[in-house]
């Protein structure tokens, strides 16, 4: 892999998307066009476009950005999921990170938690502690003799989901009809127009994680040939599952908190990067991470104008685009064995 190869890649994603930005901006109720968007960012005042200026830089622009930090940081956390499970169907939910962060999202609305810490309200860090709270009973229900076994770790998954998942339900069913609806859309996945000191916090866990995990890029190679392959090669292979579960979950969980659970974003974009480029995690990692934020940026823009006034749940949109694509790859999987 040299520099020019991997810069030339990243740069045609990179591109890629700018285009969904530019084609996010200016869609909407209230379209905007280019020359007023270029008046816009460069601040010539222009009394007709104050309301525009509003919509684009306090509605769109925060929204479009928080869809790309959480589009990329799920295919980013999809590649890695994929590596460490060794299963190409492997999704950054799959360890119960979603099922533990809508829990922790229902108990703070249960509680009335409305407080901000650091930038967050109490109900994403609830969320992301909830997520956090169910990696760990995976990991203990998973470990055996201080290691953790790759079929242990997926039924540990399936089993704390299942087990979340029904005390989810509970509090459903003894929640008040209003506080029900109130926190439905955010655990059916939305993104909404944050403040863009959420935004940037967020952009900052994911700045110093991502690196972190750009950084295991040839470990997760050695990964994919097998364990005991990775162990001959020198690779400490536990210490190794270890620190990209902590990673994973992490942003997982933070990503989780802000716009509730949006799942298969971990799937679709890894396959379709690694169809172009290969299976390289030097250069597989962050082309995902571009393609994840593309196809969520786009996928949001159409949830909020498809059916305007009226907006789609973006998690129910990616969940449309997802579930053929998974029957797909389930079905090419058994056709190759």
């Amino acid at each position: 892999m040299t520099v020019q190869r991997w810069l030339y890649i990243n740069g045609l994603f990179g591109l890629i998307l700018i285009g969904a930005i530019l084609i996010a901006l200016l869609m909407g109720a209230e379209p905007i066009s280019l020359s007023e968007m270029a008046r816009i960012l460069e601040g010539v005042p222009h009394q007709a476009d104050s309301a525009k200026a509003a919509i684009l830089l306090q509605v769109r622009l925060p929204r479009i950005l928080l869809a790309g930090l959480v589009g990329g940081i799920l295919a980013l956390c999809g590649v890695v999921f994929q590596a460490l499970l060794r299963n190409p169907l492997a999704d950054p939910f799959i360890l119960g990170v979603s099922s533990g962060a809508a829990l922790g999202a229902y108990l703070a609305m249960l509680f009335g938690l409305q407080s901000t810490v650091l930038g967050f309200t109490a109900m994403p860090l609830m969320a992301f502690a909830g997520g956090l709270m169910s990696i760990w009973f995976v990991y203990l229900i998973a470990k055996v003799d201080g290691q953790l076994p790759i079929t242990g770790l997926l039924l540990a998954g399936v089993v704390v989901n299942a087990v979340l998942s029904a005390l989810i339900l509970f509090i459903t069913s003894v929640l008040d009809a209003g506080k029900v609806m109130n926190i439905l859309v955010w655990v059916m996945g939305n993104i909404g127009s944050l403040d863009y000191r959420i935004i940037g916090t967020l952009a900052f866990y994911t700045l110093i994680s991502g690196v972190l995990l750009l950084m295991t890029a040839k470990p997760l190679n050695l990964l994919t040939l097998g364990e005991e392959s990775a162990l001959t090669l020198g690779l400490p292979v536990e210490r190794v599952k270890k620190l990209l579960l902590v990673l994973t979950t992490f942003l997982t969980g933070a990503a989780v908190s802000v716009s509730g659970i949006i799942g298969f974003v971990g799937i679709i974009a890894p396959h379709a990067a690694r169809m172009l480029v290969g299976p390289d995690h030097r250069v597989l990692l962050p082309a995902s991470a571009l393609v994840g934020a593309s196809f969520l940026i786009l996928a949001d823009t159409i949830a909020r104008t498809a059916l305007g006034p009226t907006e789609i749940p973006v998690g129910v949109l990616t969940a449309l685009c997802g579930g053929p694509f998974f029957l797909i790859l389930l079905k090419t999987k058994k056709m190759h064995g």
